[in-house]
C-alpha cells in the first residue's frame, strides 16, 4: 500500500495556494478554540498574535518545499510513503517554529511556560490532528486534478486492433520506427525510455499525429526531442532524447531542419 502512487502536484503557484489555506485555517482554528492561553489575551492581542501562527505555519510549509522536490526527483513516480514522509516533515518543522513563537514571542520565555513535552503532547498534537488534514486533501485535490488534465492531453497512438493503443503524454514521445507491419513507439516513463510494439504502418500513424515528423521512411519523430545534429561518412542522423540516433534522408532533411528550428526557438 504505501508503494502505490499518490495524486501528487509539483506546481509552487498551487502550493502557495495550500499555504495561504493553512495561515488562514491556523488562525481561525486558535482563535475560535483558544488553546496556548488563547482566551487570556485581549481581542487586540489575539489579532496581533494569532495571524504570527499562521504566517509561521505557511512559511514552513514552503521552506519544505525544496524537502519535497529533492524526494519526488529521488523516487520518480509519487507513492504514498513520500507522501506521508513529506507531511511528517512538515508537522516536525511546523512543532520547532511554532514552539519558538510561543516560547519568545507569546510568553516571552516565561519560566513558567509551558514544557516542551507538555506543548508538543497537550497542545501541538491535537492542533495538528486538526490543521494538517487541511493540507492533505489540499494536496490530494491539486494532485487529482493534476493527473485530470494530464489524461485529458494524452494523444493516443492506434493500432488496427480492437485493443491495439497507447495513450501518452505528446511530449513523452520520442520516435516511432517502423518494424514490418508493426510500429515501434520508444517513449518516456518516468525518466526511462521505454517501447511498445503496434500493430500499423507508419504512414497511418503520421496521418493519425501531423505533428510528428517524418525523417526517414522508417521513422517519424517528436521534434520536442531533438538534442543536435549528426554528421559523417554522407549521412545525416539527429541525436534525440536517451542518446537516439535515427537517420535523415535527403528527402525529408530541409522539412526537419524547418521544424527542429521552429521547436528550439
Amino acid at each position: 500500500m504505501l508503494k502505490q502512487h499518490y495524486p501528487f502536484d509539483p506546481s509552487i503557484k498551487h502550493h502557495v495556494l495550500i499555504a495561504l489555506g493553512l495561515a488562514v485555517w491556523v488562525f481561525v482554528f486558535l482563535f475560535f478554540t483558544e488553546p496556548l492561553d488563547v482566551s487570556q489575551l485581549y481581542l487586540n492581542e489575539k489579532l496581533t498574535y494569532l495571524p504570527l501562527y499562521g504566517l509561521f505555519g505557511s512559511i514552513c510549509y514552503l521552506i519544505c518545499l525544496p524537502f519535497q522536490h529533492w524526494l519526488s526527483k529521488k523516487v520518480g513516480q509519487w507513492p504514498v510513503w513520500a507522501e506521508l514522509t513529506f507531511i511528517s516533515f512538515v508537522i516536525i518543522i511546523g512543532f520547532m517554529a511554532t514552539r519558538l513563537v510561543y516560547y519568545y514571542l507569546v510568553v516571552d520565555s516565561d519560566p513558567y511556560a509551558y514544557t516542551i513535552s507538555y506543548f508538543a503532547t497537550a497542545i501541538y498534537l491535537p492542533a495538528a490532528l486538526t490543521v494538517f488534514p487541511i493540507v492533505a486533501i489540499g494536496r490530494w485535490s491539486f494532485g487529482k486534478y493534476k493527473e485530470k488534465r494530464l489524461e485529458n492531453d494524452k494523444i493516443e497512438i492506434k493500432g488496427t486492433g480492437n485493443y491495439e493503443s497507447l495513450r501518452l503524454q505528446l511530449n513523452d514521445l520520442i520516435c516511432i520506427q517502423s518494424s514490418d507491419n508493426y510500429v515501434e513507439v520508444t517513449f518516456n516513463e518516468g525518466g526511462n525510455l521505454k517501447t511498445q510494439l503496434i500493430r500499423n504502418k507508419l504512414t497511418a500513424v503520421e496521418e493519425q499525429r501531423p505533428e510528428l515528423i517524418r525523417t526517414h521512411r522508417s521513422f517519424l519523430i517528436n521534434a520536442y526531442h531533438f538534442r543536435q545534429w549528426k554528421t559523417g561518412n554522407r549521412k545525416v542522423n539527429v541525436m534525440l532524447t536517451g542518446d537516439l540516433e535515427v537517420p535523415v534522408s535527403k528527402t525529408y532533411q530541409a522539412a526537419v531542419e524547418t521544424a527542429v528550428n521552429s521547436t528550439t526557438e
